[in-house]
């Protein structure tokens, strides 16, 4: 690719070749603005909702009345997305308490804001159960509080993350503003010890699943890379993200240790089938060339649950905790199999292999119809294995750790993730040709 990721693929010969970009890691920012459960989503197994922490927040309240109350947790939302939650992939993240403001904390933290007087305070119990979250209703609107998660609370990271997201709100990128502390004008407070963000609630609807909203989403990313592409990345170290991952082999060793002392050869089979696809679909990728490629800063986590709709219009993208440096094909590929995935309600057998052909489709033009992010025939032919790679790997994590996947017993969800990495093996060709013409 050209160091200019926008020169059509038509125009001329393929040269994806180029500099790497410099620069430390991932860097951490807001989540659990939006987002939305559908009727088959599963939220936070065992929070059965918000609990009052000051005066409740009506029921009616344009805060809690639209449809997208939920955050960086599972989501299955309208048969789409497919993501576990940061609890999920920890052992016994699942049964920790969930953290809690205490109201010396949210009178203190609040008192940095400009946002008058205060009329209602819910918790927000959705996302990492260590980053406790609290609606705010207030004379100037409605907000979310959000108390950073210990490993994630890292100033600097902090800081890197709203100066991007200060850059794309500059360019009117669609996000949730971040407000200002009143006395040392940052956009972080500290207390404590603890470092503390406001958002602007943005009211949207979740994602239907319908092709212009797919569109819509693909176009979105796209905007997003062109408008972040002139940030400063010097501090930053280029990844490959979920790409050749050094800890798969771990992560299907410990399954299948656990699958062995419950006597499943038939669990142990399906890991072996898995390690040797994640790794035949990295070889590939990597005789394309991706490690020659360019890299830019990414989001790290387009799915479905990160974005908030009006109609079919994408009105705001959230959660910024998985900003990093890395060829752009990693943010299409899992964004292409996060708004294609099907599924069929809870029973895992129901599933189908296939991906939804026609929402792959339009979410790789959506992105391709932006001016100067037009995807090079090389990355177009990386996208399948890559799909199989983030598939492979995002159930492998959780369940490595826990047994299971949201809920999921980990066996049956990796006998699913099986069958729609072997349809989507059997179809590579198929797919490229969808998205090359």
């Amino acid at each position: 690719m050209p160091s200019n990721p926008g020169i059509s693929r038509h125009d001329r010969p393929v040269d994806l070749a180029g500099d790497d970009a410099r620069g430390p890691g991932s860097s951490e920012a807001p989540s659990d603005l939006g987002g939305a459960p559908g009727p088959d989503a599963t939220l936070d197994p065992g929070a059965s909702g918000s609990s009052m922490i000051g005066p409740a927040i009506s029921p009616g309240s344009s805060l809690l009345s639209m449809h997208t109350l939920s955050g960086t947790g599972l989501s299955l939302s309208a048969g789409v997305g497919l993501v576990a939650s940061s609890a999920d992939r920890t052992p016994g993240g699942s049964e920790q308490a969930r953290e809690q403001f205490a109201p010396e904390e949210l009178a203190i933290v609040l008192s940095h804001f400009d946002i008058g007087v205060i009329q209602a305070i819910q918790e927000f119990r959705r996302g990492s159960r260590r980053a406790p979250k609290a609606l705010i209703k207030s004379a100037a609107g409605g907000f979310l509080l959000k108390r950073r998660a210990p490993g994630r609370d890292e100033a600097a990271r902090v800081r890197f993350s709203h100066r991007v997201q200060l850059k794309l709100a500059e360019q009117h990128f669609p996000l949730p503003k971040l407000l200002h502390d009143r006395a040392t004008h940052e956009t972080l407070v500290k207390h404590g010890g603890r470092i503390y963000e406001l958002f602007e609630f943005i009211p949207g609807t979740r994602y239907d699943a319908s092709l212009p909203a797919t569109s819509d989403a693909g176009h979105a990313l796209a905007l997003f890379h062109k408008l972040i592409s002139s940030v400063q990345t010097e501090d930053l170290l280029p990844t490959f993200g979920y790409h050749a991952a050094e800890g798969i082999d771990r992560q299907f060793v410990a399954i299948a240790a656990r699958a062995n002392e419950n006597q499943d050869a038939s669990l142990i089979a399906t890991c072996e089938a898995l390690r040797e696809q994640y790794h035949e679909s990295a070889r590939a990728v990597d005789r394309i060339g991706i490690r020659h490629w360019p890299t830019q800063l990414v989001h790290g986590d387009w799915h479905p649950g990160n974005t908030l709709y009006r109609g079919a219009h994408v009105v705001a993208v959230i959660d910024f905790d998985s900003l990093r440096l890395e060829p752009r094909v990693l943010d299409v590929a899992n964004g292409a199999l996060q708004f294609s995935i099907t599924m069929d309600g809870q029973d895992l057998h129901r599933w189908p292999d296939h991906l939804d052909e026609s929402r792959f489709k339009r979410f790789c033009r959506g992105y391709d119809a932006v001016e100067e992010c037009i995807l090079a025939t090389a990355e177009i032919e990386a996208i399948p294995h890559l799909m199989i790679e983030a598939l492979i790997l995002e159930a492998a994590t959780p369940i490595a750790a826990t047994g299971a996947f949201a809920g999921h017993d980990g066996g049956a969800f990796l006998r699913m993730v099986e069958r729609k990495c072997s349809w989507m093996r059997e179809n590579t060709p198929r797919l490229i040709n969808l998205i090359s013409d």
